[in-house]
């Protein structure tokens, strides 16, 4: 009937607009007759490519030439700019998931892992070794050393035996197999940093919250809980290669067991800061000790 014809001119209609735009889609990609593909011809094609060659070698060059350029003026012993370094942060060991130290006098297994953390962070600081690698400096004062910036540097010693009860000499699972656990404390190295004045940068620890005599004896090594002066400045991994940084060991020889105690650690110095709200690791550091019974 006249509706089925409509019907099927309306189709034919169709399959005939759908097969020209197939056949201008083909002839855009390549055209055999003017032997085009994309509208252009193998010549202007070639000529896009050499000018798009051109165009990002020079830029690569250009780029080449200004990191080139830059790194003749930067040093790679000392920092250009130190105007934004942040005073010392800190850190600490053994490692803690969460800077929780939790576990059970009775139950090795719940502290061996500290312990072991322990005698492999101060391997690189056994007598032997350091008596072997740096020299014996007189304390309370600055090590200057001068010369070109290129000159290998001396490094002081930092004896394991100078913290003492804390050095797992001693006591070699560090006080976690009687409940006084050590922990040991690291400022962060800064290149050229000196503590101001000529006064040590000393750690200072208390509860950060709750009651104060949750904590109620640490002791520290060296005795003086301070990084000496002999250990600055710092020059840099590329000369001061044997440069072993000081530690303040905290002994925490009196804590209340059975309960979570959250601790604060802060440097304290002239030119320390240690209130920075969003960093918690600049001039201080803060965990929690769960010492079960």
């Amino acid at each position: 009937d006249d509706q089925d014809e409509v019907n099927q001119n309306y189709l034919a209609d169709e399959e005939e607009e759908a097969e020209e735009e197939a056949q201008a889609v083909s002839e855009y990609l390549w055209d055999p007759e003017k032997r085009m593909s994309l509208a252009r011809t193998g010549q202007s094609w070639s000529l896009i490519l050499v000018l798009y060659f051109f165009f990002y070698a020079s830029l690569a060059a250009v780029i080449t030439l200004c990191m080139y350029t830059l790194f003749l003026t930067i040093s790679p012993y000392l920092p250009t700019f130190t105007e934004r370094v942040k005073p010392p942060g800190v850190m600490i060991r053994p490692f803690a998931h969460s800077l929780n130290f939790n576990f059970n006098v009775s139950e090795p297994d719940t502290w061996q892992h500290y312990v072991i953390s322990l005698n492999g962070f101060l391997q690189g600081y056994n007598d032997s070794l350091q008596e072997e690698m740096n020299v014996d400096c007189p304390p309370g004062q600055y090590f200057i050393q001068d010369g070109d910036e290129d000159e290998d540097k001396k490094a002081c010693q930092f004896k394991r035996s100078f913290l003492k009860n804390c050095s797992g000499l001693e006591d070699p699972t560090f006080g976690y197999s009687t409940g006084q656990p050590c922990i040991l404390l690291k400022m962060n190295r800064i290149v050229g940093f000196r503590p101001e004045l000529g006064d040590p940068v000393t750690v200072s620890c208390k509860v950060q919250r709750g009651d104060e005599n949750n904590i109620r004896s640490i002791k520290y090594y060296p005795e003086s809980a301070s990084f000496d002066l002999r250990y600055y400045p710092y020059y840099g991994k590329l000369t001061h290669v044997n440069y072993t940084s000081p530690l303040v060991a905290m002994h925490f020889t009196d804590v209340v067991k059975n309960q979570a105690v959250p601790v604060q650690c802060q440097l304290k110095g002239k030119g320390i800061i240690n209130d920075v709200i969003n960093d918690r690791f600049v001039g201080r550091v803060i965990f929690t000790l769960n010492i079960e019974t």
